[in-house]
């Protein structure tokens, strides 16, 4: 008898496991998971405008930098040359002697002409309309005038 009782003590113990096992399983409910996918909306909300931003202020200072190291550029080619380069060669002129140039002792850029932070061209005459020459970029709306990112950043 002992051997029925110890056999019936773990068949009871193997049922009592199995039902606790077959109760409420643990996890997440559905109103839980929204709670939480609402929690990181309103984050993202809040951060991804404020990461925006800053990718365009940086765009804004690169141009700005880029801007400053072609006009450094133009001012060792004046240097070299006596004048600064006319339009038609433009900012080319810094990278390939333009023909006809005898004191022309470039490259002085160490890398092809940049184009803006947005893909396009820098504009550049000479003589311009502020100084020797003019040197912009239309910033992020590409069209002349505009405030913040879309403000033309220019050499002068």
């Amino acid at each position: 008898m002992d051997r029925t009782m110890e056999t019936g003590s773990r068949m009871a113990r193997t049922w009592m496991t199995k039902a606790k096992s077959t109760g409420p399983q643990s996890g997440f409910t559905l109103l839980e998971l929204l709670v939480v996918m609402v929690i990181i909306g309103l984050l993202a909300g809040y951060v991804a405008p404020r990461y925006f931003a800053q990718i365009g202020k940086s765009e804004v200072k690169a141009a700005k930098a880029q801007v400053d190291a072609l006009s450094k550029a133009l001012d060792q080619y004046r240097l070299d040359t006596g004048h600064y380069p006319g339009t038609d060669p433009g900012l080319r002129a810094l990278v390939t002697k333009p023909a006809g140039e005898a004191k022309w002792d470039g490259p002085y850029l160490t890398k092809a002409v940049p184009q803006d932070p947005w893909g396009r061209a820098y504009l550049y005459t000479s003589p311009g309309s502020h100084g020797p020459y003019d040197l912009l970029s239309l910033g992020k709306d590409g069209a002349p005038g505009g405030s913040g990112e879309d403000a033309d950043i220019t050499s002068w």
